[in-house]
């Protein structure tokens, strides 16, 4: 067994599918009616229906939070419970949490810029400005947990989620941590959806009650997955899958670099993440055909994983974690629209 291998034991996630500790039972999920702001008509995503962070993790205290800080603080607890990990019994200035996030906490930095626009900056409420900083779901996370290992944050067009895996396996490869918390997730606001609408981005089931969200375009989601990584063989516990290497660049030959992070072993699964377009049709899939050649067995990313933008990465793995049969090698994948791209390489246990 190789010691260098960075294992995920614990899953935890808030996600349309709701709040979960493991993997993700399959099952329909609804596309919701936006009603949390004035919308020109229809407007639909696929949302976490709203829920009392209490109920999940007793004694939990998120009302002045952003609800990605709060997600963060509820999927870190259940990937700690799922993985079996008791931190009474762990040095905690030796575990390591860290965050992929596209847009991070933007609810209440849009709250601190609207009441700018309305009152100006003199009258501004300020407290919402230290809760939107980007690195405030990991800060919390720290606290509430007491740990005092490496925090770190990373924000990357495209792939955060897997830039956030890439970081936290370094961090145990090279001995800095002995566990680490990796969690990737947004919100979806207001801004972050007319965006998506004045780019022309969404499918037409964003504004049609009748539609799937199939064909051109894709349906914005929301969620934040937390996994646990230890170094394999750090205790005898099951195993979700093994992370063996990874690598992401801003452009450059995005097939021979991963045939090289391949080497003589082709996947026999392909887990192509879902980057704000739909799978079936982007880049990720055809780049996965042309690796693997056409053959491969691509899974195609769910339409909640693939509306999640930067950080569909982990919930995309987590979905296809729960196919069965689950065996051999997988390669996630994601592309950015600037010729950047991330893969990694997981054996499947």
């Amino acid at each position: 067994m190789n010691v260098n291998l960075a294992t995920i034991t614990g899953i935890g996630s808030v996600s349309p599918y709701g709040p979960f500790a493991g993997l993700i039972l399959p099952s329909a999920v609804e596309l919701e009616p936006i009603t949390a702001w004035k919308t020109a008509g229809l407007r639909r995503a696929f949302l976490v229906k709203p829920f009392r962070p209490a109920d999940v993790v007793p004694g939990l205290k998120t009302r002045r939070l952003d609800r990605l800080s709060a997600w963060a603080l509820v999927t870190s607890s259940l990937a700690l419970q799922d993985a079996g990990i008791d931190l009474s019994q762990v040095d905690r200035s030796r575990v390591a949490v860290v965050l992929g996030t596209g847009f991070g906490c933007a609810e209440l930095t849009e709250a601190f810029f609207q009441s700018a626009a309305v009152n100006g900056w003199s009258g501004t409420d300020p407290s919402p400005f230290p809760e939107g900083l980007a690195n405030a779901p990991a800060s919390h996370v720290s606290l509430l947990h007491g740990l005092r290992g490496p925090n770190i944050t990373v924000g990357t067009t495209g792939f955060a989620g897997e830039s956030a895996l890439i970081q936290a396996a370094s961090l145990l490869r090279h001995g800095q941590a002995d566990l680490a918390i990796v969690l990737a997730g947004d919100t979806l606001t207001r801004a972050v959806y007319e965006w998506y609408e004045a780019a022309n981005l969404l499918s037409p089931a964003c504004y049609n009650p009748d539609l799937q969200p199939e064909g051109g375009g894709f349906v914005p989601s929301e969620g934040l997955v937390a996994l646990v990584l230890e170094p394999a063989g750090r205790r005898d516990v099951r195993s979700y899958a093994r992370f063996s290497s990874g690598c992401c660049a801003a452009g450059g030959n995005a097939v021979e670099t991963i045939r090289a992070l391949l080497g003589d072993s082709v996947p026999n699964l392909t887990i192509c993440a879902g980057n704000g377009a739909p799978c079936g049709t982007s880049s990720p899939t055809d780049l996965a055909r042309e690796i693997s050649g056409h053959d491969a067995d691509v899974v195609p990313a769910q339409a909640v994983a693939e509306g999640l933008a930067d950080a569909g990465a982990l919930l995309h793995l987590i979905l296809a974690l729960s196919r069965e049969p689950r065996s051999g090698q997988a390669l996630l994948l994601a592309t950015s629209g600037d010729g950047g791209f991330a893969a990694l390489r997981l054996e499947l246990l």
